[in-house]
């Protein structure tokens, strides 16, 4: 811990906290800690930033690096310490090795800290919080302490209560409020929890008529909670609740051991021996008194209400010390409460059913194959059909996506907003269903895409078709309903405007892709259209956009190849095949292309643009580096370029330069035209200095590249041969693998085989070459495009590149894309195998 490497961790840390001050979430946590006991630990500010970490020490006569060595003499024992070791070595070996690494930890039986006492006094409950957000919205947020679910996780109070608040099916606190137009979204359960306190939380997302209805809102709840509390603990519900998390905890999937370790080493600190790996994951003990106890701490005597809005602008007294967040108090009663209760709609709220959708069914298929990569199992003029059964992780699951290439959902702004409300209308008129089918561990979803849009399966496969069949006669029967459009309307419209709030660097990636991808349409364009979109002109829509449509399946995991033929037999009866269908084939001039800017050689191309919110102090600049299209020698060279740059990258840029917390270097795909980029986001740098600093380092790390030795290139080979023999650790992963192949049309299903020979044949000079080709700073083919984004600290400098008049520079993001060159697509006729 040298006096160094502590001021560059205080700079990273306070460059972290930069990033998040206009982070809504991060804005809100704060302000739930803020107003609470001063003394209790809850209370402080949680991450860190300049002030606290040199100024203030500085102004109290402290030295930072002084505390930081306290604070680990204080706590730094080895008997506060768990330890995982994953591996499939002998546990002899792995004895050893903890011995010989592990001895030398002290152990001075230091005691665990504790938080003593509540977080909340009696001035800290029974309040209404109003507070402005950053984004647009209107959300609730409604807490009450309650005793921590970790003193009874096998009888899971939290867990039950957030099962039955939190439901979304018919009868439910969420059913009652969408069908009154007042929410959007709700979640409920335990958060902010330790050994000491712990709060149950309920966040509800609200309507602009939610927003004036809060009392109402709030009156529901507390007549849900009564509704409990006269129904008394359930058996039946709490059984049901055990056999799915049962089930889930006996297929849960594979996770990075990463990942797996620190989840276990945490489970330690909290659970004896015998729940180490299960942790909390299995309540399994029915204890009416329990759960009646933590219900009973949900009342209206004990609750904090925090309710955000743009709406509150000026109209507030208070304001957060670490954020900045405006906010204002109102002290309300339990009496009071119990009269919004009294005036709350009268509607007919009632615990779920029993859920059907629960897999009693966990056979295995019998595989008659071992086959490694999807098979194109069928095609017709409607559809084709990409098969992979599970050969590796033996799970009673499955994978559906089903791609609806439709030419008209594309074609122009207002088609995109419209397919995008459509799909959103689809899952808004499927939620009360379908969320049964969630519980049970059976996930769906409907997306928009460029070309049209997405249903997506994943879960237990034993009811997946009857969801399925459910979704496609959705879609079928698709009628709009004027008041669930105005409200789906005006959700959508809230993200399009919440786009400006994004961090600089995401907007960068924006800005770059929508460079390079041809026929993809500004989010400003989409916005600007919204407003004018009525129900009769989704009405005419939807029937026009699947007039003309291409499907292209993707079905993997525990199915056997007759099971999804007969899937998409009876989707393309559906669609294609009535009477009157609702769809008909896609004449061959219209199946969809993935096209992408080629950048000219020895150009580097520039686009300066200021931050969308002039709030933001960060920076940033996004520096790609486009090298092209897929091929399997190239790739390996500039997948093993990006691996031995990568540390160096962070180390310079990020550790010694102190550009900023976001400082990154990945490869880049669009479409299957590869290439590189650096992302970094900075206060304290321009993105026009930043890129400098990332030219300066190129040519320092091109003498690094030069004098790499054999066998430190080699080491690099092999780690990068290691990282792609590793098998995908579920089926999640492995069917992203293959459908990221099938929708780029690349089809290399068997890439990684040929990448790993590629390697294995690569040498030392020809990635000096690669990077001498496409990577050194001044190479005369070498195509580069850089984003800046200027936060409002770096405002001159967008002002003298915007007015600056060059080549390179790209002043209309259509003008230039019109004007260049694209390469040709890999995504042709969709499932016909390339030769």
């Amino acid at each position: 811990m040298s006096a160094d490497a502590t001021m560059r961790e205080i700079k990273a840390v306070d460059s972290e906290n930069q990033k998040n001050l206009l982070s809504d979430a991060w804005r809100m946590n704060q302000l739930q800690k803020h107003i609470s006991d001063g003394d209790h630990p809850y209370h402080k500010f949680s991450t860190g930033n300049w002030d606290t970490l040199e100024v203030r020490p500085k102004a109290k006569g402290l030295d930072t690096r002084n505390e930081l060595l306290k604070f680990y003499e204080e706590n730094y024992s080895a008997n506060l310490m768990h330890l995982v070791i994953y591996t499939n070595e002998s546990l002899d070996k792995i004895q050893n090795l903890v011995e010989e690494k592990f001895q030398y930890i002290r152990n001075t039986n230091k005691s665990c800290f504790h938080a003593h006492g509540q977080p909340c006094k009696s001035e800290h409950l029974q309040i209404l919080v109003r507070t402005v957000p950053i984004k647009q919205g209107h959300k609730l947020r409604i807490l009450w302490p309650v005793t921590p679910e970790i003193h009874h996780y096998t009888e899971g109070p939290c867990r039950y209560l957030g099962h039955l608040i939190g439901h979304e099916g018919e009868g439910s606190l969420y059913y009652i409020l969408k069908k009154l137009g007042w929410s959007t979204g709700l979640s409920a359960g335990e958060s902010d929890w330790s050994l000491d306190f712990s709060f149950f939380k309920v966040v509800i997302d609200l309507t602009d008529a939610g927003h004036e209805h809060i009392q109402d809102i709030i009156g529901l709840l507390f007549k849900y909670i009564e509704l409990l509390q006269r129904c008394g603990v359930h058996k039946w519900i709490f059984k049901e609740l055990s056999a799915v998390c049962e089930t889930k905890f006996h297929y849960q999937d594979k996770i990075p051991p990463s990942d797996y370790v620190v989840n276990i080493a945490s489970n330690m600190q909290f659970y004896p021996v015998k729940d180490w790996l299960t942790g909390s994951s299995l309540p399994s003990k029915f204890s009416p008194s329990v759960i009646q106890m933590v219900l009973d701490q949900l009342s209206p005597d004990k609750v904090r209400i925090f309710w955000e809005s743009k709406k509150f602008e000026g109209l507030t007294d208070k304001v957060e010390p670490w954020y900045g967040t405006a906010y204002s108090i109102e002290k309300i009663t339990g009496s009071g409460i119990r009269g919004w209760v009294l005036s709350a709609p009268d509607e007919n709220m009632h615990l779920p059913v029993p859920n059907e959708f629960i897999p009693t069914d966990l056979s295995l298929k019998l595989v008659q194959e071992k086959v490694k990569f999807p098979v194109l199992l069928r095609r017709s003029t409607y559809s084709a059909l990409w098969y992979k059964p599970d050969t590796l992780f033996s799970t009673p699951k499955a994978f559906v996506k089903i791609d609806f290439n439709c030419p008209y959902a594309g074609k122009s702004p207002e088609a995109e907003v419209l397919a995008h409300i459509f799909t959103q209308l689809l899952m808004d008129y499927l939620n009360e269903y379908a969320y049964y089918a969630q519980v049970a561990g059976l996930y769906y979803n409907i997306n928009h895409t460029d070309g049209g849009f997405q249903v997506t399966l994943l879960g237990y496969n034993h009811k997946l078709r009857i969801l399925l069949e459910t979704i496609v006669a959705k879609i079928v029967t698709f009628e709009v309903k004027t008041d669930r459009f105005s409200v789906i309307k005006e959700m959508v419209t809230k993200e399009y405007q919440n786009f400006k709030y994004q961090q600089p660097y995401q907007q960068a990636m924006y800005y770059c892709s929508l460079i390079l991808q041809d026929q993809t349409w500004p989010w400003i364009e989409q916005l600007d259209v919204l407003p004018a979109l009525q129900v009769e002109d989704l009405a005419k829509f939807v029937p026009t956009m699947l007039s003309r449509t291409f499907l292209e399946f993707y079905i993997a995991g525990n199915i056997e190849s007759h099971e999804a033929e007969s899937m998409v037999k009876h989707i393309e009866d559906v669609l294609f095949n009535y009477s009157k269908p609702l769809c008909k084939p896609l004449f061959s001039s219209q199946h969809l292309t993935n096209r992408v800017v080629k950048l000219e050689n020895g150009m580097n191309y520039f686009y300066p643009s200021e931050c969308l919110n002039p709030e933001e102090e960060n920076s940033s600049l996004v520096h790609y580096i486009q090298v092209g299209r897929d091929d399997f020698k190239l790739n390996v060279k500039l997948q093993l370029f990006a691996l031995v740059a990568k540390q160096p990258t962070f180390h310079q840029l990020r550790s010694v330069e102190q550009l900023g917390y976001i400082t990154v270097l990945m490869q880049r795909n669009d479409s299957g035209i590869r290439g590189l980029q650096f992302i970094i986001q900075s206060t304290v740098k321009s993105p026009g200095n930043i890129e400098q600093r990332v030219m300066a380092f190129l040519q320092m790390f091109e003498t690094k590249l030069c004098e790499m030795t054999n066998d430190e290139f080699k080491s690099n080979v092999n780690a990068l041969i290691d990282m792609k023999l590793e098998k995908h650790k579920n089926l999640r992963e492995e069917s992203a693998f293959f459908w990221r192949e099938i929708s780029d049309g690349t089809l290399r299903f068997d890439r990684r085989d040929y990448e790993v020979e590629a390697l294995k044949l690569l040498t030392l000079q020809e990635l000096i070459d690669f990077f001498n080709e496409y990577v050194k700073v001044g190479a005369p083919r070498k195509k580069t495009l850089s984003v800046r984004v200027h936060g409002n600290r770096h405002s001159s400098e967008y002002k003298a590149e915007a007015s600056e008049t060059h080549s390179a520079k790209i002043d209309n993001i259509f003008t230039f894309r019109r004007s260049q060159s694209l390469y040709g697509s890999f995504k042709g006729l969709s499932g016909q195998m390339k030769l």
